[in-house]
């Protein structure tokens, strides 16, 4: 993944919009999620804007600076927008400006783009829908989905409702993918960083996060869990720490 910049260059985002399938009013909350990976260069985003399930958007874009590609509905059943976009994308991608893309999008069309870019070795991040395809979350090398920025903006900015110990133990999904990250990163005592374990379980499930389960941070989220020891380290520098987990002894 190309995110290689001086220290005080952020990396150069491409963002561009499905206006179909995304919703005015997660402009601002996206937009914030964006900034956590780097700076939107381009924010374009991709509709009929004569079409009037659209008119929601006209203050957003004039207060967040995105660029409106008008594409008009030539044939009744074919998404023309998606093909603008997908066409844009390539033109961005060759002039080899940029860091990564942001996609936001539900629709599985987009698929083989956010594949084609990550092919040339560029970052790609998706939002979506839950409704999202596979296809497409797993072609990013990180999925948001935007209930959880809904939730987020609605909310005031925390997390949606955290689950409990019991249930996050049920989910049988997120131990079998936080067991195999931490098997993979640890050392011959099993203890593992919460970073190696973090980069592992990215590459596993792009669209993991600990914000699903209504935690901000991992770390937060694997405590709850309750099926780790959790130490926290100094590091060389005598001030920073790091976290390490390793499983607990089962109970006989």
């Amino acid at each position: 993944m190309t995110t290689s910049n001086a220290p005080d260059t952020a990396p150069k985002l491409a963002v561009l919009i499905d206006a179909d399938n995304t919703q005015p009013a997660l402009a601002e909350a996206l937009l914030a999620e964006i900034a956590k990976y780097g700076v939107a260069s381009v924010k374009r985003i991709y509709g009929d804007w004569t079409q009037p399930n659209l008119r929601g958007w006209k203050d957003v874009l004039v207060q967040h600076a995105i660029q409106p590609i008008q594409q008009f509905g030539y044939t009744t059943g074919k998404n023309a927008t998606d093909s603008a976009m997908i066409i844009d994308a390539m033109d961005l991608l060759y002039t080899n400006r940029f860091d990564g893309f942001c996609l936001v999008s539900s629709d599985s069309d987009f698929t083989r783009l956010a594949s084609r870019i990550r092919e040339a070795g560029l970052t790609v991040y998706g939002f979506g829908e839950r409704k999202t395809p596979q296809s497409l979350v797993s072609a990013c090398d990180k999925f948001v989905y935007l209930d959880v920025l809904r939730e987020q903006a609605e909310e005031g900015g925390t997390a949606k409702r955290k689950k409990d110990g019991a249930a996050l133990k049920r989910d049988t999904k997120l131990v079998k993918l936080l067991r195999e990250a931490l098997d993979a990163a640890s050392d011959d005592e099993g203890w593992a960083q919460l970073g190696a374990i973090g980069s592992n379980i990215s590459q596993q499930a792009p669209d993991f996060d600990p914000r699903n389960y209504g935690y901000q941070k991992l770390g937060e989220l694997v405590s709850a869990v309750g099926l780790f020891e959790v130490e926290a380290r100094k590091l060389a520098d005598g001030r920073s720490k790091a976290i390490y987990l390793r499983l607990l002894p089962r109970k006989r």
